[in-house]
C-alpha cells in the first residue's frame, strides 16, 4: 500500500509525513527507485492516491478543482513516472472527487489518463470504503473495491450489484473479462502460481535490515543550523548531558493510522544515548512537557489540548525542572517536534505551531545554557521562525524507524556526518504558503480550489519573491564543499537532445561527507508563466577530505517543457534557458545558458 506520492501542497495536510516532497520531480525520483526495489521481491506496490489527494478534511467528500497545466506539471509526473518507470503493478484511488466525480470512477482520470495515456495495465483499486457506485466504477476503470463501509458483504458494489448489473446487459461481459485480465496480469508478474520463479526466502530483521534502517535514517537527518561549530559534540569533553523533551523517549512507528509500522524494535534517543555514552557521560532526563492531546482517528480536535493556551501548575512544574537540569549540566539537548497526534491520516494540523508549550521550553532551556541542541522529530513544516532565532543548533530528525535513535546520536557526536535536505520549504508564517494565502484551504462548501495553480512550495517562494526559514533542499554538513567549472557538452540542443551538464564538487573541510548537488533551471523568456526556477536534476556525492570529483547530470531537453493547454500537450518553445546549479534553491553556486532549438 505505498509509495504515497502526494504533492505536499499544504503544511498541514495530516499525510506530509507520508508524502515525499513538494517538487513533482523528485517524488518521480524517489517513486520509481521505490517501486523498483519493492516489486524486484515479487510484491506489487499500490502507488497512491490518485490523484490531487493534498489534504484529509472533508477527503471523502470534497471536490477538488484545478487547472490542467497544474494536474499534468505538478500533481500527476510521479503517478505517471510509477506507471511508464517503475512498472508500478497497481494504483490506489483516492477519496475525493476531482471536478464533481470520485476519482474510484473518474473516466478522465483512470480511462483516458491512467489507461489509455499512460499504458497501464495493472489494477486499479480502491482506498478503503472510497467506492461510489457499480457501473460508472466499471467503465471508468476501477478492477478493485477494497473495504467498504456496507455490512454485508454482498451489498458491496462489486458483489452482488455488480451480478446483477451484467445479468441485466448494464454490463458487458468484456467489462468483466478487463478486470479479471489486470488481476491476473498482477498474479502471474508477483509469481503468485510459479514458486520455482518467486523471490527466494524471506528473511526478517536480519543484521542486513537493520543496517539498511540505520543508513536511511542516518542520511535523511538534516543539520538546519550550526552555530559556533558547537556540533558535533566531543563527548569525551563533556561531564554531564541534559536530555528534555517527550520525544526523547516516545516511540512513533506504531502511529499514523495507515502507515503504521509493526516494527520488531524502535530505539528511542534516549535510549541510544545512554547504551552508547551513558558510561562516560551522566545523562540527566527531563520530561520538558507532556503529550496532552487525544487522538480520535477523522477528529483534530483532540489537538486543541496540546497547545497550552492556559498555562497548568503541571506544565510550570515541567518547565522550571528543565530548566534547572539545563542549566547544571554541560550541554542540554532538546527533543521536540510533534507526534501521531499531529502527523496522521484522517485530518489535517489545526496550524503550524509547535505544540505543547513547547516553544517558550526552547526558549528557556537556550537561556539557561548557551550550549542547547534542538532537534526536532516531525514530518510536516512547522512555525520555525522563534526557534531559529533563539537556538544555536537544530537538527531535523523525522520518524526515523526502529534505529532513528542511533542514527541520531551518531550524528550529534560526528561519527556520521548529516547529509540530508529539506525536502518541503519551511514558510515564516502559514499564511504565506499558498494554498493558505490564496484562502484556499481546506476550501469551502466541499469545494477547494488549487488557485495557486503551478505555484506549489518552492515555485510560489521564490516566484513570489517571498523570504522562507529553510528552503527547499537545504542542510548543512560538518564540512563544506565547493562548486566550479559547470559547463554543458554544447551550447545549442534539438528537442530530441540531452543536455550533459558537468560540474566538479570538491570536499575544502576537514571531515569526510556528502553533498546532494541540485540542478534548477529556469526558462526567463516564454509565452507563459512560469515559475523562476523548477528542479531538474540532483545527485548525492560521498566525498573524503580534499576530494574533488567531476559530476553529469543528465536533463533530457523534454523535461524543460510546459503543458500548454491551448495545444493539449507539453511544449519547449525554442530560445534560451539557464542551468543553475546549487546547494538548495536560494544557495545557487554557478549558472550557464543554453539555447534550444
Amino acid at each position: 500500500l505505498g509509495p504515497g506520492v502526494n504533492i505536499i501542497r499544504s503544511p498541514l495536510c495530516g499525510r506530509n509525513f507520508e508524502y515525499m516532497s513538494e517538487d513533482p520531480y523528485m517524488n518521480s525520483v524517489l517513486a520509481v527507485a521505490y517501486i523498483k526495489g519493492l516489486q524486484s521481491r515479487d510484491v506489487a506496490c499500490s502507488v497512491k492516491h490518485f490523484a490531487v489527494n493534498n489534504q484529509e478534511t472533508n477527503r471523502t467528500t470534497v471536490d477538488v478543482e484545478c487547472s490542467e497545466r497544474a494536474l499534468r506539471e505538478i500533481y500527476l509526473p510521479a503517478f505517471k513516472a510509477a506507471v511508464q518507470e517503475g512498472g508500478a503493478l497497481t494504483v490506489m484511488a483516492a477519496y475525493n472527487k476531482f471536478r464533481g466525480e470520485f476519482c474510484a470512477e473518474n473516466n478522465y482520470l483512470v480511462r483516458k489518463i491512467l489507461r489509455n495515456e499512460w499504458g497501464f495495465d495493472g489494477v486499479y483499486v480502491t482506498a478503503w470504503g472510497a467506492a461510489h457506485s457499480t457501473v460508472p466504477s466499471m467503465e471508468a476503470g476501477l478492477d478493485l473495491e477494497m473495504g467498504t463501509l456496507i455490512d454485508k458483504y454482498e451489498d458491496w458494489y462489486y458483489a452482488n450489484p455488480l451480478i446483477e448489473a451484467v445479468k441485466s446487459g448494464k454490463i458487458p461481459m468484456s467489462l468483466v473479462d478487463e478486470k479479471v485480465g489486470d488481476v491476473l496480469r498482477v498474479m502471474i508478474k508477483t509469481n503468485v502460481w510459479d514458486p520455482k520463479k518467486r523471490f527466494g526466502p524471506g528473511s526478517m530483521n536480519t543484521k542486513e535490515h537493520q543496517q539498511a534502517t540505520y543508513d536511511a535514517a542516518a542520511e535523511a537527518i538534516v543539520l538546519l543550523k550550526n552555530q559556533n561549530n558547537l556540533l558535533p559534540l566531543d563527548f569525551s569533553s563533556i561531564k554531564s548531558l541534559a536530555v528534555i523533551g517527550d520525544n526523547a523517549t516516545r516511540k512513533h512507528s506504531n502511529g499514523g493510522l495507515s502507515s503504521e509500522i509493526k516494527a520488531v524494535y524502535e530505539v528511542t534517543p534516549l535510549e541510544a544515548l545512554r547504551a552508547k555514552w551513558g558510561d562516560k557521560v551522566d545523562i540527566r532526563f527531563a520530561q520538558g512537557y507532556e503529550k496532552l492531546s487525544t487522538f480520535v482517528e477523522g477528529s483534530n480536535n483532540g489537538q486543541s489540548s496540546g497547545t497550552f493556551s492556559s498555562k497548568t501548575q503541571e506544565s510550570d512544574a515541567l518547565l522550571k525542572e528543565a530548566v534547572e537540569v539545563a542549566r547544571t549540566s554541560d550541554v542540554a539537548l532538546l527533543v521536540c517536534g510533534l507526534n501521531h497526534d499531529y502527523d496522521t491520516e484522517s485530518f489535517d494540523r489545526l496550524n503550524m505551531d509547535i505544540p505543547y508549550g513547547q516553544v517558550e521550553l526552547i526558549q528557556e532551556v537556550v537561556k539557561a545554557n548557551p550550549r542547547t541542541i534542538v532537534v526536532m522529530i516531525a514530518g510536516s513544516p512547522l512555525n520555525m521562525a522563534a526557534v531559529d532565532i533563539c537556538s544555536p543548533a537544530i537538527v531535523w530528525a523525522w520518524f526515523n524507524g526502529m534505529e532513528g535513535g542511533n542514527a541520531l546520536v551518531d550524528v550529534l557526536s560526528g561519527k556520521v556526518n548529516p547529509s540530508g535536505k529539506m525536502p518541503f520549504t519551511t514558510p515564516v508564517s502559514l499564511d504565506q504558503s499558498p494554498a493558505h494565502a490564496l484562502g484556499n484551504f481546506p476550501g469551502r462548501d466541499l469545494k477547494v480550489n488549487y488557485e495557486e495553480d503551478i505555484l506549489v512550495g518552492y515555485r510560489w517562494f521564490d516566484t513570489k519573491g517571498l523570504p522562507v526559514v529553510y528552503p527547499f533542499g537545504y542542510g548543512l554538513s560538518y564540512t563544506t564543499f565547493d562548486y566550479s567549472n559547470l559547463n554543458t557538452d554544447k551550447e545549442t540542443y534539438d528537442q530530441a537532445d540531452t543536455i550533459q551538464a558537468t560540474f566538479t564538487l570538491t570536499n575544502t573541510g576537514d571531515r569526510e561527507g556528502a553533498e546532494v548537488a541540485q540542478l534548477y533551471v529556469s526558462d526567463p523568456v516564454c509565452s507563459v508563466m512560469r515559475p523562476v526556477k523548477e528542479l531538474k536534476g540532483f545527485k548525492k556525492v560521498f566525498l573524503k577530505p580534499g576530494e574533488s570529483r567531476r559530476i553529469t547530470l543528465d536533463i533530457p531537453v523534454s523535461s524543460l517543457a510546459f503543458y500548454s493547454e491551448a495545444q493539449s500537450q507539453f511544449v519547449v518553445e525554442p530560445g534560451e534557458f539557464i542551468l543553475q546549479l546549487g546547494a538548495s534553491t536560494s544557495d545557487i553556486k554557478q549558472k550557464i545558458s543554453i539555447d534550444v532549438k
